[in-house]
Formats: structure tokens, sequence, C-alpha cells
């Protein structure tokens, strides 16, 4: 729902009919997708509960890095804003600015451009040590005290960034 309240998606269906709309895509043409779409369609399920935030989002989030959108949520102030900046905060520092980077990118290339990119980026991840050491915080240890590498965005290298957008190894390739 919130995809279609904010422009990001066409339709909305309810999880219990995606089953029938995969089945309908998967046996139509690809004139008739929208027709299919349009039938299979379910009312939104109720008001956007970030409806109140929207501008607020839209102009912290469309900052051109990581550390901009941090300090506009800073310079917002308000309660919703500086609880933002504390669930970032926590987050890996790369992570935030990889994904960043592949959302700001992807707008403008296709379905397999996206895939490519995500699937290098993913591996990287993994290969960097990020993806082990928020398991580690969060389930092994259970101590929620992850020691990133950077500690914050800001200690975010264009070296480092680059990394997770050059195929290490093994490629993605579409079935």
């Amino acid at each position: 729902a919130v995809v279609s309240t904010q422009s990001t998606g066409t339709h909305y269906t309810e999880t219990e009919k995606l089953p029938a709309l995969k089945a309908a895509i998967m046996a139509s043409d690809e004139e008739s997708i929208a027709e299919v779409l349009a039938t299979n369609e379910s009312p939104l399920p109720g008001p956007f509960t970030l409806a109140p935030q929207a501008d607020l989002i839209k102009h912290c989030f469309s900052a051109p890095s990581v550390p901009e959108i941090l300090s506009r949520l800073d310079a917002d102030g308000s309660e919703f804003a500086l609880k933002l900046i504390k669930t970032l905060r926590r987050m890996s520092p790369r992570s935030l600015v990889v994904t960043h980077k592949l959302l700001s990118e992807g707008s403008s290339l296709g379905y397999e451009e996206c895939f490519a990119r995500e699937f290098v980026a993913a591996g990287e991840i993994y290969r960097s040590g990020e993806f082990t050491e928020g398991v580690r915080a969060l389930l092994v240890d259970k101590d929620n005290a992850p020691a990133w590498n950077p500690a914050t965005v800001e200690e975010v290298t264009q070296e480092m960034l680059d990394k997770y957008f050059v195929p290490q190894g093994r490629e993605w390739a579409p079935l």
C-alpha cells in the first residue's frame, strides 16, 4: 500500500491474491498485462500512515548523499526526524551508502542492470564482513552493538564504495 500511495507502484493487490495474479500474468501476453493488473487490483486497505510526514521524507531522502539525508533530518529536528536519525545511525554505514547509490542510480536503469548491480553489491556486503558483523551483534552475541567499519557514513570513502559496483568473480545473469 505504501508503494501505491507514494507513486512508486502502479497497482495494489492483497497478499492472498498474489498466486492467482502471478498465474494470470504468466498466462497472458505483453499486450494484456495492463488488463490483468486492473482486474486483479484491490482497493488500498486504509490511509497511508506516514502521510503527515510525506513532505519531510521526500525532502530529506531526495538528498544526493546519506550524510546530507542525516543533515536534513537533523535540521528538521522533529521527533519523527530524530527517531529516523537514531535508526539510521544504528545501521551499517557502508550498507546505507551502497543502498543509497543503488536506489539513486537504479531509477534510470532497467531491471536487468539493477539486478546485476544488486548481485555484485550483495556479494561484496558479505565479503566485507558487514553482514557477518550484523548477524553477530543481533543474533549470536545479542549485544546489539555492531562494530561497523567504518563507524559512520561520513567515513565511507569512494574507494570503499567502488568495490560494491565492480564484479568480483561470479556475475549475475538472467535465467
